[in-house]
């Protein structure tokens, strides 16, 4: 393994409590299909797509459950090493610069960060939670905030919705890095989801029930 190479960051039961591999979801049960990630639709969850103002391209699926906000974010990845190491550093970096603070803790779902984020109108701050689970060819990013940031009982809802998640990684070369493709599912695809690119724990775009 050379110096720029990490192993693996996922829980160990990951291949059978997730997130999943699409490989390892059950074929049969009614997913909802957003392209590079498909969630099972539950009673009080609402999803917004957060979109690219220039070009439209769906960047990250924001989910509304039991109080928390869930960002989600899939990216393609090695076979053999994991992202999440070097990732959790970056983001490090860049709460840094905005003047943030960061604590690096050990969850759940493995190492992640707890994070107090300066509001863009240096009104107050936002607590977040960042997490990641590498899987095969695959990094899936998760950034939780509202309830799920700092109680317990929420957390655990929240991680519980996590680890529901399937990613399809699908069979296309992609560098490691690239966001897997997102898009709007069948069902609503006549509607037109608009919101500025993520920049931090708290997403934007309209809601869709499902």
């Amino acid at each position: 393994m050379s110096d720029t190479e990490h192993p693996k960051s996922a829980p160990a039961d990951r291949a059978t409590a997730g997130p999943f591999d699409d490989s390892e979801a059950n074929p049969v049960r009614p997913y909802v299909d957003l392209g590079g990630i498909k969630l099972l639709p539950r009673p009080d969850l609402a999803v917004r797509l957060e979109v690219e103002e220039g070009n439209k391209r769906v960047v990250a699926v924001a989910l509304d459950y039991a109080g928390s906000t869930l960002q989600l974010q899939p990216f393609a990845a090695p076979r053999s090493s994991g992202l999440w190491h070097e990732i959790r550093q970056q983001i490090v970096q860049q709460i840094e610069k905005q003047g943030g603070r960061t604590v690096e803790a050990t969850g759940p779902l493995g190492p992640e960060l707890r994070a107090e984020i300066p509001a863009p109108n240096g009104q107050g701050s936002r607590i977040a939670r960042f997490v990641g689970v590498d899987g095969p060819r695959w990094f899936l990013r998760g950034v939780i905030s509202g309830e799920g940031a700092g109680n317990a009982e929420a957390a655990a809802k929240i991680e519980e919705l996590f680890r529901s998640i399937v990613v399809v990684r699908g069979t296309t070369p992609m560098p490691p890095r690239d966001l897997i493709p997102l898009h709007v599912p069948a069902s609503v695809a006549g509607q037109s989801p608009t919101g500025p690119t993520p920049t931090g724990p708290t997403p934007t775009g309209p809601a869709t029930a499902v």
